[in-house]
């Protein structure tokens, strides 16, 4: 039997993570290094990536740097097949990147910014899971882990943004709720091939927040209305991301994890 240590250990294993350099996907990236396993880190800014990449391996982790365009098929197929020929292999897939082209409230909506939109959040999204999935299939095993947010588990509070100008756009919600159904879609059907899929579902999140000039109303009634009266910091993603990638928890499918302070707990 392992220890309770070697339950996390993600040495050998290679993780994908889209968004790779981003707000959730670099502490996400570092986490997973530091854990064992080997870290792609792809976006579409591909020199940023494998600037990141080269940081941690400076740290003494394993990782590169990969460009990939989740608006582009062709890109999404080239880089499937090219992480695999390079490592060998697809552990782990982590769905974190997206894109807020087009986002608007409802009446301020053109199908062009929808489209825009859905193009990476959904279609790119299904097209670089499909591509990783039938590889984890053939192989029997595999792992998915997509990154929502508390808006794919409740409707926005639009209230707590007060007088600011902020605002919760409509194609954010279609697309967070969206990625929960797909996340148990696929558990439900890859179960069988031994391939899990998890969400988390973030809540407010962010190093610096507090500081963020002329949204003090928003920041203030965020911490309020969050049982442990505070926003999200990178220790607090990094935990569950490694929990669901590693055999820790091996016997978790289908799941939204949601790691949001309480927000979504009244």
């Amino acid at each position: 039997m392992k220890n309770i240590h070697e339950l996390f250990d993600l040495t050998g294993k290679t993780v994908i993570v889209t968004g790779g350099t981003g707000l959730f996907g670099a502490p996400i990236s570092r986490a997973l290094a530091a854990a064992g396993a080997e870290v792609i880190i792809a976006s579409r800014d591909g020199s940023k990536c494998r600037e990141f990449a080269g940081e941690l391996v400076r740290e003494g982790f394993s990782a590169s740097g990969w460009a990939l365009d989740l608006s582009d098929e062709s890109s999404i197929q080239q880089f499937v097949a090219n992480i695999i020929r390079h490592s060998g292999k697809i552990d782990i897939l982590i769905n974190n990147a997206v894109s807020r082209e087009g986002f608007r409230n409802l009446e301020d909506m053109e199908a062009a910014d929808w489209e825009a939109s859905q193009k990476i959040n959904s279609t790119g999204l299904m097209l670089i899971t499909k591509a990783a999935v039938t590889h984890m299939r053939e192989r029997g095993s595999g792992n998915i882990i997509n990154i929502s947010s508390i808006q794919g588990a409740v409707g926005p509070n639009f209230p707590v943004y007060g007088e600011t100008g902020m605002t919760s756009p409509v194609n954010y919600s279609y697309d967070k709720w969206g990625m929960v159904g797909f996340t148990k879609w696929l558990a439900n059907f890859y179960g069988k091939y031994n391939i899990r899929a998890n969400c988390i579902s973030p809540g407010g999140y962010g190093p610096g927040v507090d500081q963020m000039t002329g949204k003090e109303e928003f920041v203030a009634n965020y911490k309020r209305l969050t049982p442990l009266g505070r926003f999200a910091v990178d220790k607090d993603i990094q935990g569950p991301i490694v929990f669901l990638a590693s055999e820790a928890s091996s016997y978790i499918t289908g799941h939204n994890l949601l790691v949001d302070g309480g927000w979504t707990s009244w």
